[in-house]
């Protein structure tokens, strides 16, 4: 009998730096050196913001790989110089400065890519379908996962939908009062960013949301679609497809002092 693969649920935060969470996170005596080790020590994943803003050497990677415990899970946020330019169809330099700055010094440890578009980026079909093109499938002998957080309302349509199931790309499901929220499984894996924390509950989100999102979390991983959430593309594309998908979850934004205690309850429910 053949055994079916199990996807894996991993919660984390955009980033291990942030002054309001001494004390709150990090005990008031730890050094400020070994914060990352502790994030990843409590944490399945995190979100790096630093690749973003500027490049980062190889030796930053594998610096950050070391610091990680094994089945620890960085992803990258893309440069800003590739996702805010005017033109997606002519950042295949950029794509393959950053894809070869040594992130593949991670190895194992190398998450999905988030490619961040502006909300200022509408859709352009063939202008898209050019970019995602451009995305390499491996680097080094690793494979690589992408994902596209489309921030714009024009791109919640099925020919956007169409174009990054095509390309294997997932498409970013925002928890977000600013975004538009496309919950199409475009990929072998999902990718949600919950950005709707309050930093006045222990845990950033209720009891009774964290429930929630357990759930949602689950059906994703079994290969479904969550109950609650409506798909932008064909429905037939919306139902099980028999395949397990890995989940990434990360708690950013609003709540973020919070983040952390989010991240690790929620973590605690999908693994009940």
């Amino acid at each position: 009998m053949t055994t079916q693969p199990r996807a894996t649920i991993r919660t984390g935060i955009g980033g291990w730096t942030y002054k309001p969470w001494r004390g709150t996170f990090y005990p008031d005596d730890l050094a400020q050196k070994n914060e990352l080790a502790y994030a990843a020590e409590k944490l399945a994943t995190l979100e790096i913001n630093g690749t973003y803003y500027r490049t980062q050497k190889p030796a930053t990677f594998e610096r950050w790989a070391q610091a990680a415990p094994d089945d620890f899970v960085f992803s990258l946020k893309a440069p800003r110089y590739v996702v805010n330019r005017k033109r997606l169809d002519e950042a295949g330099e950029g794509i393959a400065r950053f894809v070869n700055s040594g992130l593949s010094a991670l190895g194992d440890r190398l998450g999905p890519i988030l490619w961040q578009l502006p909300p200022s980026k509408p859709f352009q079909a063939d202008e898209f379908a050019a970019f995602l093109d451009l995305l390499p499938a491996t680097v080094d002998g690793l494979d690589l996962r992408h994902a596209m957080e489309l921030r714009h309302d024009s791109f919640a349509c099925a020919d956007a939908v169409n174009l990054c199931r095509e390309a294997g790309v997932a498409i970013v499901y925002a928890d977000s009062d600013d975004y538009p929220a496309i919950a199409d499984p475009t990929a072998d894996f999902v990718y949600a960013r919950l950005q709707r924390g309050d930093n006045a509950i222990e845990t950033g989100y209720s009891a009774d949301a964290l429930e929630a999102w357990s759930a949602r979390l689950r059906s994703w991983a079994r290969g479904d679609l969550p109950d609650d959430l409506s798909c932008v593309g064909p429905a037939r594309h919306a139902g099980n497809d028999g395949q397990p998908r890995d989940v990434f979850a990360y708690f950013i934004r609003e709540g973020k002092v919070r983040a952390p205690h989010a991240a690790m309850a929620l973590q605690q429910r999908v693994a009940d």
